[in-house]
């Protein structure tokens, strides 16, 4: 399903933190989204998902204008996984939690039926937490919480995933294999990633987010550019694609104190 961002504008405190944002990502895609901290990432996953209304503009799921749709409706369609997962203090255990996303496929007053607890079942062993079923989530470290996180997501079967950090906590180990997973859902993601190796190995389409405003968006190499590197993100690097097709980003030595030298900007 395609979700659509046009003309994005959101001002918190009196302070414009969305600039006429404007942005699209393709059905079945994985679209990374990378900037600086403080540039409006999260913000826009918010308008997105429907925790945020923006003063102007639409956000699209499906051709569907999101604040148009029903929550249930709209619950259907996009799932989020955010960095806190908004469950950190309870008395729920894992099942009971990733059981939270097949909510929207029967009502608050429905009960869970045997397609239910396949859909928990079969999510807990995509993400590996199958062995977590009978713990307490407040237990959990917050590795083992970003992966039950992510299997109430699955378990809510959505057409749009919304990521926010999901590889925060997680090893070098378990960040590859739930990035492996994401893509073989098949599921069109819009993900916030702070890593831009990941997001470079990860993502079919980057967009850049500064200040704001979409500085860049397009396939990797297009926007991972060494200029945009170093206006963006303050650092002399450059990202090129090695012979076995992973894209890797070299960074120089040392971040840059006053801007792109000469030789970084005129590449």
């Amino acid at each position: 399903m395609r979700l659509t961002v046009e003309q994005l504008h959101i001002t918190l405190d009196r302070q414009p933190i969305l600039r006429d944002v404007a942005l699209e990502v393709r059905p079945g895609d994985i679209v990374g989204l990378v900037g600086p901290n403080g540039s409006g990432k999260s913000t826009l996953l918010r308008a997105v998902y429907r925790s945020l209304r923006p003063e102007r503009g639409v956000v699209r799921v499906g051709g569907d204008d999101v604040w148009t749709l029903s929550s249930r409706t709209a619950a259907l369609r996009t799932a989020a996984v955010l960095q806190d997962g908004g469950v950190s203090a309870t008395s729920l255990n894992v099942t009971e939690i990733v059981a939270l996303g097949r909510t929207p496929h029967h009502g608050l007053l429905g009960r869970d039926g045997a397609d239910d607890h396949q859909a928990v079942d079969d999510a807990l062993r995509r993400c590996g937490a199958h062995q977590l079923a009978d713990r307490d989530f407040a237990s959990l470290s917050g590795g083992e919480r970003q992966r039950v996180l992510l299997a109430r997501a699955l378990a809510q079967n959505p057409q749009v995933l919304v990521l926010d950090e999901l590889t925060n906590h997680l090893d070098i180990r378990a960040r590859f294999e739930v990035l492996e997973l994401i893509r073989s859902t098949g599921t069109t993601t819009l993900a916030v990633l702070h890593d831009l190796d990941l997001a470079a190995r990860l993502c079919d389409r980057i967009i850049v987010l500064n200040e704001g405003t979409v500085v860049a968006a397009g396939h990797v190499l297009d926007v991972l550019t060494p200029r945009i590197l170093a206006d963006v993100f303050g650092v002399a690097a450059e990202a090129e694609r090695h012979a076995d097709g992973v894209v890797r980003i070299t960074y120089a030595a040392e971040p840059l104190s006053t801007g792109p030298t000469t030789e970084t900007a005129d590449r």
